[in-house]
C-alpha cells in the first residue's frame, strides 16, 4: 500500500471565540470555527466574496494556552490532517470533517488595532543583536553574495 498525504492549510479569522472543553480522561481540546474567504471577479467584472467555514481542533496543553490569547476575530494560520467522523441525528446518517491543528501562526489582529503609541508608520529601531549592513558586498535578490565565493551547492 503506497502512503498518502492528508494536510490542510488556511488562513483566517475566528467567526466565535473558541470553546474549551475537557475529555473524561481529563485531555483540553479547544474547538474553533475558522471563516477563510475568497475574493474573485464575476462575469460581470464585479468583486464577489465566498466564505468558508471550516471546524479546528487543538487539545492538550496547546489549546488551554490558546485559550487565554485566541478571541472572536483573531487571524490566524493553521496547518493539519483533515478528520472526518460519523454521527447519527434524527436516524440519519451523517458526517463531519474537521481540522486537527498541529500548527498554528498569529497572522495579525483580525482587523481589531492595538493602540500603538508609536504609530504605524514610526520608525523602527533595528534589532540590538542584528548584524550591521554590509554595502561593500554587492547581493543579489536573495541575499547570496554575488561577487563569487562558494560555488557548492548546500544541498
Amino acid at each position: 500500500m503506497s502512503e498518502g498525504l492528508n494536510s490542510w492549510t488556511g488562513l483566517g479569522n475566528l467567526g466565535a471565540d473558541p470553546e474549551l472543553r475537557t475529555t473524561q480522561s481529563g485531555v483540553s481540546w479547544l474547538r474553533m470555527r475558522l471563516a477563510t474567504t475568497e475574493r474573485y471577479l464575476d462575469k460581470d467584472k464585479a468583486w464577489q466574496e465566498k466564505t468558508e467555514w471550516h471546524s479546528c481542533t487543538i487539545f492538550g496543553k496547546r489549546a488551554e494556552a490558546l485559550h487565554k490569547i485566541l478571541k472572536k476575530g483573531s487571524r490566524i494560520y493553521v496547518s493539519g490532517p483533515l478528520r472526518t467522523s460519523e454521527y447519527e441525528k434524527d436516524g440519519v446518517k451523517r458526517y463531519s470533517t474537521e481540522v486537527i491543528v498541529r500548527q498554528v501562526l498569529f497572522a495579525g489582529d483580525g482587523g481589531q488595532r492595538r493602540a500603538d503609541p508609536s504609530g504605524p508608520d514610526a520608525p523602527r529601531s533595528p534589532r540590538a543583536d542584528a548584524p550591521p549592513p554590509q554595502d561593500d558586498v554587492p547581493q543579489d535578490d536573495f541575499g547570496y553574495d554575488s561577487k563569487g565565493g562558494d560555488d557548492e551547492i548546500p544541498f
